[in-house]
């Protein structure tokens, strides 16, 4: 479909294939015929500058410090921004692009992008943060570097061709703080791929011989209210001593919440795990018996979709987390919802969830079967595909569906193989 289509893809925050949303976004476009370079920073246990995965190109590159603080994000943004460029220009040379999607954060890629405009090259955002939101949720504060950010999200949308974005909710900051067209911004979802997401029956070490698991995965900085599952731990642990915690996940907060839960006399109860690979993970949360979102109730959390909550659903965990509106729009029945920042109403729902073992399978069942029909990679593919048909103006696949019943009816030998290929089957755009 996208035959002699070259995308490359920028990611600041994470490394490929680490980043799953993107890496299921780049597979898709490989897998319908564009080639696909990705530029990305190096991270533990990426350190190669070049590696060729799945047909999928990737170029790293070093990036001084995961950012805390504005000289922080000045030194990581200005050191990604010259890799991205140096490295953009190596790959057009080396075979000519027609698209950069920048996968923000920061919003600050429109700036290579801009370059290659005189060579016909679109751009497409990939709105994964709202940025001024971010900031908002870490540091509790507007001023300069607030208002610096509502400038670049700004530029970036007036820079974009086309946008895509996560959830509804970001679709509207698209349009109505972006000031982009509506029908230049497709919804395509942080869906999760099955085939990664495999149910086994988990694994009893990570129960450190007690009776029940709970899981987190995610990020761990300051949104992500791991402070509050701590206290809704400590809470738990100071009643009963069946109860174990995993948190996977790295980011700038873990020796800060390490030493927390140590100061909490939580060491015996709670594990870090750090940044794990694929199979340690789904290890972990398969062994868990429930999941948990402890995400704080900013702006930000209230209006992004979690990958993790996806991911609790696919492997059938009953979801415990705060009651914030795209988190509900996810799981809706496959989870219970604290009152927000009430970390001890948390605890006693996590607990009243692991002494009804019927009900917490019912809502992972729910969650399940939402995420096997509504909701996994293999619905929201479909989306993208349409979108980059739009980008590279493809017509509709039905008109040429149309052509080829029509020559059909002269060579009906040939008819049912030049119908047979599903990949070239129209899908609904969302």
């Amino acid at each position: 479909m996208f035959q002699g289509k070259h995308i490359l893809m920028v990611v600041e925050n994470l490394p490929l294939p680490f980043d799953r949303r993107v890496w299921q976004e780049a597979n898709t476009l490989k897998e319908n015929g564009a080639e696909v370079s990705i530029i990305c920073p190096k991270m533990k246990g990426y350190t190669k500058s070049y590696e060729c995965i799945n047909g999928i190109h990737i170029y790293r590159h070093p990036l001084p410090l995961e950012a805390r603080g504005a000289i922080g994000y000045i030194r990581e943004y200005g050191a990604a921004l010259f890799w991205e460029f140096f490295l953009s220009w190596k790959i057009f040379f080396k075979k000519r692009f027609h698209v950069i999607q920048g996968c923000n954060p920061p919003d600050l890629i429109f700036i290579v992008a801009l370059f290659f405009r005189i060579f016909g090259v679109k751009y497409v955002f990939d709105h994964h943060d709202i940025n001024p939101e971010l900031y908002i949720a870490k540091y509790n504060k507007k001023g300069m570097f607030y208002k610096f950010l509502l400038w670049a999200e700004r530029l970036t949308f007036m820079s974009a061709n086309y946008s895509i974005a996560t959830n509804e909710s970001y679709r509207d900051i698209a349009i109505k703080r972006g000031k982009m067209p509506p029908e230049k911004v497709t919804v395509v979802r942080s869906g999760p791929k099955l085939d990664r997401l495999k149910i086994t029956p988990g694994n009893e070490k990570y129960k450190k011989g007690r009776k029940y698991l709970v899981g987190y995965v995610g990020v761990i900085g300051e949104q992500e209210g791991i402070d509050l599952l701590l206290e809704s731990a400590r809470y738990i642990t100071a009643q009963r001593q069946d109860v174990q915690f995993a948190i996977v996940g790295g980011g700038t907060d873990v020796e800060k919440l390490k030493k927390l839960s140590e100061e909490m006399g939580l060491s015996d109860y709670v594990d870090f795990y750090g940044r794990v690979d694929d199979e340690t993970l789904v290890d972990v949360l398969n062994t868990a018996d429930i999941c948990v979102n402890p995400d704080k109730p900013t702006v930000m959390n209230n209006l992004s979709t979690m990958n993790k909550i996806m991911e609790y659903m696919a492997l059938k965990k009953a979801i415990v987390q705060y009651d914030l509106k795209e988190g509900r729009v996810s799981a809706q029945g496959a989870s219970l919802y604290a009152t927000n920042t009430d970390t001890r109403d948390f605890a006693q729902k996590m607990v009243w969830l692991l002494d009804n073992e019927k009900t917490r399978k019912e809502m992972g069942e729910y969650g399940y079967q939402r995420i096997i029909n509504e909701l996994s990679w293999d619905y929201e593919k479909n989306n993208l595909v349409n979108f980059y048909k739009r980008v590279f103006r493809i017509k509709d696949v039905k008109e040429a569906d149309k052509k080829i019943r029509t020559s059909a009816r002269y060579a009906p030998g040939h008819a049912s193989s030049l119908l047979s290929n599903p990949s070239e089957q129209p899908a609904v755009s969302e």
